[in-house]
């Protein structure tokens, strides 16, 4: 195994179960004690992950919030925002959704549609997966358990196989320069790759996300073509992603005033 595949892996696994031991590092990943040590002081250099005695740990504030818990939030904003990204898509095209809970309401809202669905998402498999009108593409790959989504090498290399006419594209945050970010590591050649094979990029990101803050850089506003937000979103922000050629929707929860 490569030990860039091998280290994907392991942080995959940190990051999604915690702190982990060296020893199940190593029944996991059929590797021997001395390449996951090598490999756990490589990825703790590179600022991924933290070494502890023993084995590793997530870095502070970096584990994923459960997919239960982060659905409750912002939960007008995001209704908004999935419909106009809904409406974005049209009969016959092929959309990839991205991982995340406004993606989990575009796909509610895709339902009876004539559509091909590709999906990293087992959230958004289970919303479309007793639809017959809907074509539903799930993409293999290593189980997030907490975000209920699809990554590593197998997701890559079946992105790279297939075309979408348009990406609902889910983000940590958006940097004040335009920049999309991701807290989480394994997620971001998974969004890269979704990029690369898709003909139109909607970002979905409700105005919690501006400015935002990650570990790594996904793209700059010139792999976006609309972004879709709330009045609350950062107005400088908004204005950088105006000026690299994005178009801007703002989107007014139900029950409030469009000023």
């Amino acid at each position: 195994m490569l030990a860039e595949r091998r280290q994907q892996l392991i942080l995959g696994i940190v990051r999604q179960d915690g702190p982990v031991s060296v020893g199940a590092l190593v029944d996991k990943l059929g590797q021997s004690a001395a390449t996951i040590r090598r490999d756990l002081i490589a990825l703790d250099e590179e600022g991924l992950l933290k070494r502890v005695y023993g084995g590793a740990a997530p870095l502070p504030d970096e584990r994923d919030e459960p997919f239960a818990v982060v659905a409750d939030v912002r939960v007008p904003e995001k209704a908004a925002i999935a419909a106009r990204c809904a409406s974005l898509v049209a009969d016959g095209q092929t959309v990839l959704l991205d991982i995340g809970t406004t993606a989990l309401q575009v796909a509610r809202l895709l339902r009876g549609r004539q559509l091909t669905v590709i999906t990293t998402s087992l959230a958004v498999f289970d919303e479309l997966r007793d639809d017959d009108d809907v074509e539903l593409v799930l993409l293999g790959g290593m189980y997030r358990r907490q975000y209920r989504s699809l990554v590593g090498f197998l997701a890559e290399d079946a992105l790279r196989q297939v075309h979408a006419d348009v990406l609902v594209l889910g983000t940590s945050g958006v940097t004040a320069d335009g920049h999309v970010v991701d807290t989480t590591i394994v997620e971001v050649p998974i969004k890269r790759a979704m990029i690369a094979a898709s003909d139109r990029v909607v970002l979905a990101a409700d105005g919690s996300k501006f400015p935002g803050s990650g570990v790594a850089r996904v793209c700059d506003g010139r792999s976006l073509d609309v972004l879709v937000t709330d009045p609350s979103a950062d107005p400088a922000t908004c204005a950088a992603l105006r000026a690299a050629g994005v178009e801007v929707l703002t989107e007014h929860p139900a029950g409030a005033l469009a000023v």
